[in-house]
This record gives C-alpha cells, structure tokens and sequence, in this order.
C-alpha cells in the first residue's frame, strides 16, 4: 500500500501582513530561514517517498508563486481547489486525486506552514502513523504541551505515552487560559497538530457516516475526473464544490469517530500562528527585542517584534514596547503584540 502525502498550502495571507499576501502567503515566504516554509515541509518527507508521492493542495492565485519555489514538482501534483469550503472538502477532495494514482493509498494530511527541529524523529513518528493507520485507524499527531497554551487545540487522552499510538477521547476547542491550565497540569491533553494519517477508504467511510453530503459530492467529483489536470479539473469539479457544506475536518469527522488514534509526539513543532512565533523561534537583543531581516536603531524601546522581508529599511525606535512592527517596500503595520490576532480587521478596511 503505497504511502503519499497531501500537504495543505492555501491560506489568505492576513496573519503576517503585509509580508504576507493572499498571493504569496506565509508558507511562502524566506522569513524563518533560507527557505519558505513549504519548501521545508516538501524536504522533510523526501526521506520517506519519492517526490511522486507528495501533492500539494492549492488554490488557483497561489499557483505562480508555488511554482517558483517548487520548479521541480510536477503539474499533476499541484491540486488546484476551485473555492475555500474549509478541511473537510479539501481533504477529502485531495485524497481523492491520490486515489487516482494509488490503490487505496495510505495518505499523510499535513500543513506547508509548520516548523519542526527534529525531523529525523518526525519521520519515525509518521512511519508509526502509517502502521496504525494500517489496521483501519485515523490517526492523528498531538504535541505534548510544554504550557498551557490557548492558542491551539487540544486533544484528550488518557496517560498519554510517548511515540505509542492511544485512542482519543475527544477533541477540545481553543481554552480560555484557566482550562488551558488545567489540560496543561493534568497531562492528558495534546496539542492538536492538525496532522492525520489514514487509508484513503477509511476516511470515505467516515465520510458517509458523519457527513454523507460530502461523501454524496466526492462520489460526483469521481465520475467525473480520470487523473488531475490542473486548471482544467478545478474548473470542471467547480459546480460540486458548491455544494460543500464548509466545515473542518475536526467537526466534519475527527469529534465523532470511534477509531480515532493519536500518537503523542515531540520532535520541536511549531505552528508558526502569528508574529509571535518570532519571540519563540529567534534570539532577542538586550532589550528582548527581535529582529529579523532588517536594520534597526533602538533607543529605550524593549519587547519588541521588527522584521521585514527585503532587508532594505532601516527602522529606528525611541520609547516603543511590545510592538509588532512588519515592513515592506509597499506597506508598514505598527501592532500591539495583544491584538496579533486581529490583522484582519486592517486588511477589510483596505
């Protein structure tokens, strides 16, 4: 049975504007590093299949700029989703454009915007994935909590063993801090990774059992497409994407199944949710100031977030704390670090 990967790359770029766009959004960008996000997440599994074996799902305005960055992969693994309709369509839809190429293929779903250090250990996590996922499991990967973080979800379990797959109990939403605290303390919550690993009629089934309408269009999609041509197949499946209720694949599927697996795991994930994943990943000046790609002048001014992605400005600062400052050769945003997560109310007025 063969093993592929289906790795999520849409996006709207809002959470790092403006150095992101929904053009070019953060998986994109050579701001962590060298290298784009995505093309870190396509390297880290070469190890475990051949490029063959690896898709990338897409959206149409985001094709261009994958391409630049992934010359080598080949058109007929860039699968094109015609709209948004959310996980649980995307998933399902891309599993079944690797179900044209595999048997009943084994499939990985992971994001193109993660940061992993310890890459040797994701790929034997991923390898223990795959046998669970043998036996007619989905499985999931959770992190264990270094602390009590409300910015992700959690999965429960219980006694939770490192790298040994255990039945999930439930799926929890994003905590207030206080439950965040107490899932923390009480080490039988996971941090849900959102990556999952299951046969691709495994899924189907969960499918029409939880969700019969996604089911009823995939079986539509299917008569429809022989092997994936890009534009062309987005543009036929279209009218069906319409009918996708727009859902997650955690409420479509994961909170109701009774074979759910997770498989604890630490190999140093981070889901890089906003500009303060910088304060986590990279070092800070005296001042706890971090700065990346851009030159800086900083005068009784601490706890700061300054980076940009052409390393052409200079900014200066006097008296400014716990500020978020982007830059780029068409824009500058000024943010406080509390209201990261509400970049978006900026982008509706322009």
């Amino acid at each position: 049975m063969a093993l592929t990967f289906l790795i999520m790359a849409g996006g709207s770029g809002e959470r790092f504007w403006p150095l992101s766009t929904r053009e070019k959004p953060k998986q994109l960008l050579k701001i962590f590093s060298d290298k784009s996000l995505i093309r870190l997440a396509y390297e880290r599994i070469f190890p475990l299949v051949p490029k063959e074996n690896i898709f990338i799902a897409t959206n149409s305005i985001q094709v261009p700029a994958l391409k630049e960055d992934l010359a080598e992969l080949k058109d007929e693994n860039i699968i094109i989703e015609p709209m948004f309709k959310d996980t649980a369509a995307a998933i399902a839809y891309g599993s079944t454009i690797i179900s044209k190429y595999f048997d009943n293929p084994t499939i990985v779903v992971l994001a193109s915007d993660h940061l992993i250090q310890d890459e040797e250990e994701f790929r034997k996590v991923i390898k223990l994935a795959e046998e669970d996922a043998s036996k007619g499991n989905i499985v999931t990967l959770g992190m264990k909590p270094t602390y009590p973080e409300t910015g992700y979800g959690y999965i429960e379990c219980r006694n939770p063993k490192l790298n040994v797959p255990t039945k999930s109990l439930g799926f929890r939403e994003k905590p207030k801090y206080e439950i965040a605290k107490e899932y923390f303390e009480s080490g039988n919550y996971l941090w849900n990774s959102g990556m999952f690993i299951f046969r691709y009629d495994v899924i189907m089934e969960a499918l029409k059992k939880y969700k019969v309408g996604h089911f009823n269009t995939i079986n539509k999609i299917t008569k429809i497409i022989n092997k994936n041509e890009g534009e062309k197949t987005a543009e036929a499946v279209k009218p069906y994407f319409e009918e996708f209720e727009r859902i997650s694949i955690d409420f479509a599927v994961m909170e109701h199944a009774d074979n759910i697996n997770v498989i604890p795991a630490s190999f140093g994930w981070n889901d890089v949710g906003g500009f303060l994943a910088f304060s986590e990943l990279f070092d800070s000046d005296k001042d706890n100031n971090v700065i990346r790609n851009i030159k800086c002048i900083s005068v009784d001014s601490n706890n700061n977030i300054i980076v940009s992605n052409d390393n052409v400005q200079r900014v200066s600062l006097l008296g400014v704390s716990n500020m978020i400052i982007a830059v780029t050769k068409d824009d500058i945003l000024v943010c406080a670090k509390e209201k990261n997560q509400e970049i978006k109310k900026i982008l509706k007025l322009i």
